[in-house]
Parts: structure tokens; sequence; C-alpha cells
């Protein structure tokens, strides 16, 4: 038996088909393609061959790489942290100012909800940020 729904209705007909409602199926996965053997590649003219896995980069162009990840996280923890002191100046450990719009008590807990789960993306934004940072060394 096999399920398939490469088929279209037509072929379906033409092949003796019918539609199987409720039967479980089972999806097994098959193996893995193995990788190409090594070998000269083929490329395009003027475009350069892939770098293999185990060429060295240059010290000092590592380094460059390296400091250059840094300062990009580092912006980015900045803008993190300002947020989210904003955020917690708003929020006023939980009780922020009602809104105008705000005459249905469930909106304002929605959006004190909404403003909780805000705090915690962003804190937790910012843990991974320092664990990339952490990870780059000093």
């Amino acid at each position: 038996m096999l399920y398939t729904d490469a088929l279209t209705p037509a072929e379906a007909q033409d092949k003796g088909c019918r539609l199987i409602e409720g039967a479980p199926v089972t999806v097994i996965q098959g193996p893995r393609p193995r990788p190409a053997a090594a070998g000269p590649s083929a490329t395009p003219s003027g475009a350069s061959a892939p770098r293999s896995a185990d060429a060295k980069v240059e010290p000092a162009a590592q380094r460059q790489r390296d400091a250059d990840a840094r300062r990009i996280l580092e912006a980015e923890l900045r803008r993190e942290e300002e947020k989210l002191a904003a955020l917690k100046r708003e929020y006023n450990n939980g009780e922020p100012e009602r809104r105008g719009e705000e005459r249905n008590y469930q909106t304002y807990l929605d959006r004190v909800a909404s403003m909780k789960a805000g705090l915690m993306r962003i804190e937790s934004d910012i843990a991974a940020i320092k664990r990339e940072l952490t990870k780059l060394g000093p």
C-alpha cells in the first residue's frame, strides 16, 4: 500500500487509486544523502571556489572579525538595555498608569501582561547577547 499526494486526480483515477480517510499514516525518514566525493569542482568563470572547512583564516583577519562582532554585540546590548530601562519605567512594578482608551479593565490587564512578557523577552535577549560576548573572550 502506498500513500501519496503526488498524483493529479486524473492520474489517480486512471490507476484505480482511492482516497483513504482517517487511516493512520507513518512517515519514515529516508537515509540522508552522502556528501559528494572530494574532487575538483567546476565553478563558473569569475566565481571563486568555496572555502573548505579546514582552510585557515589569517590571525589578523580573525582578530578583526572578532573585534567587529564584539563591537556589534556591545551596541546591540546597549540598545536592549535602554529598551529594558524604558519598559521598566513604564511598567512601574506591575502597575502602569491607565490610558484613556482603557475604559475596560481587562484591556488594561492585557496591556500589563503584554508588558511583562516584553520585559521577560528583552531580559532573555540581553542574557543571550552576554553569552555571545563571553564566547568571544576578553
